[in-house]
């Protein structure tokens, strides 16, 4: 029959759990647990955090502002040019493009750990139907064995 094909599956169903896995979990897995690794991805982080904030995209850009007049006296298109591109543009939105993505990472952990209750509930509530389910099956496998009982009675 259809469930003894599936017991097994069942089995392996059943023995899986579910993970909450955040963007704070994969740390270790880039720059491993030894203490070099920790330092790395403490310094890495520390650099992160402090070019990534709006704070140094103001900075930045009040730093590439201070050179504006000088390419402007230039009169040279291609100075004026490559301060927009090299000086401007890259200097002010590195930062800012670090806190978008930090927003995001924080977006996709909220919403990581939402889905990671929400599966919990389902596992929860599965879990209870299949064991009902199973009780059901032994009522209906003593049912038909006492009405197999009873035919070969009659």
């Amino acid at each position: 029959m259809m469930r003894m094909e599936n017991e097994s599956e069942i089995a392996k169903a059943s023995k899986l759990k579910h993970k909450l896995i955040l963007n704070r979990t994969a740390e270790e897995k880039i720059h491993g647990s030894n203490i070099i690794g920790k330092v790395n991805t403490y310094l890495a982080l520390f650099i992160t955090k402090a070019v990534g904030s709006m704070w140094c995209a103001y900075i930045f850009a009040i730093l590439a502002i201070i050179s504006l007049p000088a390419a402007i006296r230039s009169h040279d298109p291609i100075i004026i040019v490559a301060w927009i591109a090299q000086t401007f543009l890259q200097l002010v939105l590195l930062p800012i493009i670090i806190v978008g993505q930090n927003v995001q990472a924080e977006a996709s952990d909220q919403r990581a750990q939402h889905d990671h209750l929400i599966l919990m509930a389902i596992h929860t509530l599965s879990t209870e139907i299949y064991k009902i389910t199973e009780r059901q099956a032994k009522i209906l496998d003593l049912l038909e064995k006492t009405t197999e009982s009873l035919n070969k009675k009659s």
